[in-house]
This record gives C-alpha cells, sequence and structure tokens, in this order.
C-alpha cells in the first residue's frame, strides 16, 4: 500500500472509537510499526488530532470531536476560505450568517497552529466597499435561488 493509503486506514481505523497500540495498527495492516509512527507522525502534521497515550493501557486514539468532521483542507485552503469569506462578508453577501457558521466549522475542528495562522490571517484582511442594504440583499437572495433552480429572472420595471 502507498503512504496514503496507509494513512487512510490508520485515520479509519481510529475513527472507530478504539484505542489502539501502533504495533496493533501495524500488524492489523502488515506494515512495520515504524511505519505507523511516520503515518501517525504525517497525520497530526496534516490537523487530525491524534491522542498518545502511553503506559500499559495506551495506544493511539482520536480526539472525538473530530469525527463529525468531514471533510480536510490545508492551511492555504483554510487561509483562502477565510479571506473569501471576509470579502463576501463586506461585499454584502447574502448568505453571511450561514458563511460564519461555516467558517466557524472549519475553525473548531482546526489545530492550535492551524488556528494562530489563520486568526492572524482573518484579522489583517480589511475591503473597503460599500456594504449593501437589506433590499439589495433580498434580492441577491432571490437570483442566486433561481440561479440555483435553473430559472430565469426578468426585470418588468423598466425605467426609461
Amino acid at each position: 500500500m502507498t503512504k496514503s493509503d496507509n494513512m487512510l486506514s490508520i485515520l479509519w481505523m481510529l475513527r472507530s472509537g478504539k484505542r489502539m497500540t501502533a504495533k496493533e495498527l501495524a500488524k492489523e495492516l502488515e506494515i512495520h510499526v515504524r511505519t505507523v509512527y511516520r503515518c501517525i507522525d504525517s497525520l497530526c502534521a496534516s490537523g487530525v488530532p491524534i491522542i498518545a497515550d502511553s503506559g500499559p493501557n495506551g495506544g493511539y486514539s482520536i480526539l472525538s470531536r473530530f469525527t463529525d468532521s468531514p471533510l480536510f483542507f490545508d492551511i492555504e485552503e483554510q487561509k483562502t476560505l477565510i479571506h473569501t469569506s471576509i470579502f463576501a462578508k463586506e461585499a454584502g453577501y447574502p448568505y453571511s450568517d450561514d458563511l460564519t457558521r461555516a467558517m466557524d466549522k472549519m475553525m473548531r475542528y482546526a489545530n492550535e497552529k492551524q488556528l494562530d495562522h489563520l486568526r492572524s490571517h482573518g484579522t489583517a484582511l480589511s475591503v473597503i466597499y460599500p456594504r449593501t442594504d437589506g433590499v439589495l440583499q433580498l434580492y441577491l437572495q432571490m437570483l442566486e435561488a433561481a440561479a440555483g433552480q435553473g430559472r430565469i429572472m426578468i426585470e418588468l420595471n423598466r425605467r426609461r
């Protein structure tokens, strides 16, 4: 198996909620225990919150809140999403509340290093653009919904 296959297999095994030792993981995957250590290190570096407990009942487990996280974004993708959300909010994006919730979810599953990086990029960007008023936001929502449903909207009140 490739390293990514091993990492994914380890991730799925740990997501089961069962604590496993490196030796158990190696035996299950038929790989060397040092390969398990390298894969665990790579998973941790990518933001997976793996807990290593030492001692007779020790082993690896995954932080329970992480098992709900459906996606992995690298740090550049996370930074891009933070910047995009700032631009969208400042431009009057009609679904800013939903966008804020999505950004909060992303931040919730980030590790401390990622959080520091994201916070510094999130506060370092300002957009100078007048916000749209409530009526324009309502129209933007209607246009977005129509486009998503494949409908066409026609303006009936034309000024001449």
